[in-house]
């Protein structure tokens, strides 16, 4: 049998390209070459999609390759831009593993051309990836089944169109929840554009700096917690790994303190009870399963430190696979190094098509008898 054949797509027209980039060179390195041919597919911040150029995947070189189109239809490949290329030219792959973060790469509209095209991919489905991104739906669905999550007050654009408006709307926030508060976009990732507020001055400040990211905020509660995380893996069957404590050097665990502060400290395992780690991955699977994921996700918690009340925090359908990234590091610690790790995806990816491929779609109704 001959390798696989892998498209990593990496990149994309979000604030979290470099991330990206730096994730997709992580899984590059790890990817076994006796086992899978990869290709580099890098979208540049413009939207258009090139063949990166190996080995380097740093930002300055990745983006240079020769521009090719991804049609949405049945069977699609990777065909060259230049008119002059034949059709010989096109790439066709068996699975793609899209490791791009935010807007565009996991909120399920990737994952809609990939459906469309009918190509096995890494990640959950349109769906869930949707929801997954945006904290408000998720939240909402987290709550309706009767799983804990912090209290919340969701501001829309429409709300923001004037100063006036823009501070009733915090009033109304203040009145729900109190100070201090956390103000994030509701469809974003890596802690882009999230601060903390602690007077109403402040909080009109982060809802100005939140709304530059995103048409709709989420302010919600802050808890004196420790922050915890637990990776989920499978497809019908989804195991949870142990859990991992991040300790930041910031105020809270910022982009700053996720990519750029070297002081944040990963606690895997998290020093935890044995029943409060079993509890913690439960809860990880209920919450994975009630949004639909498929594949992977990063579950975060919140433990409040004076209670030992658990909440939900958010759940991310394409984790970051840096060096430094959690999700790795804790299956790592459960037992399943990266190189297997990146090969259990792939085979999810490819399970999950084939049992998709099998739905019937074309219906013919039965003859009155």
């Amino acid at each position: 049998m001959g390798k696989i054949r892998v498209g990593l797509l990496f990149g994309g027209r979000s604030v979290e390209h470099e991330v990206s980039i730096d994730s997709a060179s992580s899984i590059f390195q790890a990817l076994d070459a006796d086992r899978y041919h990869v290709s580099l597919i890098a979208i540049d911040p413009e939207g258009r999609w090139r063949l990166g150029e190996e080995p380097a995947l740093l930002p300055e070189k990745a983006l240079r390759g020769k521009e090719v189109r991804f049609p949405a239809v049945p069977g699609g490949a990777l065909t060259p831009v230049d008119e002059e290329q034949t059709k010989a030219s096109a790439l066709c792959l068996d699975v793609v593993f899209p490791i791009i973060h935010g807007r565009g790469g996991e909120d399920g509209q990737l994952q809609g051309l990939l459906e469309l095209a009918e190509i096995p991919y890494v990640g959950s489905g349109v769906l869930s990836s949707a929801v997954q991104m945006d904290k408000d739906i998720a939240r909402r669905l987290l709550a309706a089944a009767g799983l804990p999550v912090v209290a919340d007050f969701v501001v829309r654009g429409a709300d923001l169109a004037t100063r006036e408006q823009t501070r009733s709307a915090a009033q109304s926030a203040v009145d729900k929840l109190g100070f201090p508060v956390f103000v994030k976009p509701a469809n974003s990732g890596s802690s882009v554009g999230i601060s903390k507020a602690k007077d109403l001055p402040g909080l009109l400040e982060s809802i100005d700096k939140a709304a530059r990211f995103d048409t709709k905020v989420v302010i919600e509660k802050a808890v004196d917690a420790r922050e915890l995380e637990v990776a989920v893996l499978g497809n019908t069957h989804p195991e949870a790994s142990i859990p991992g404590e991040i300790v930041p050097n910031h105020e809270f665990y910022d982009y700053q303190a996720k990519y750029l502060g070297a002081r944040t400290e990963l606690l895997i395992p998290a020093p935890l009870s044995e029943e409060l780690s079993q509890r913690l991955r439960g809860l990880a699977l209920e919450a994975f399963q009630t949004l639909e994921g498929e594949g992977i996700a990063r579950v975060d918690f919140f433990l409040e430190k004076s209670t030992g009340d658990i909440y939900i925090n958010e759940l991310n359908s394409l984790p970051g696979f840096t060096e430094s990234s959690m999700f790795p590091r804790l299956w790592a610690a459960t037992g399943l190094p990266y190189p297997a790790l990146l090969d259990r995806m792939i085979e999810l990816a490819i399970e999950r098509h084939a049992r998709r491929s099998k739905l019937v779609t074309r219906y013919s109704p039965s003859p009155a008898l």
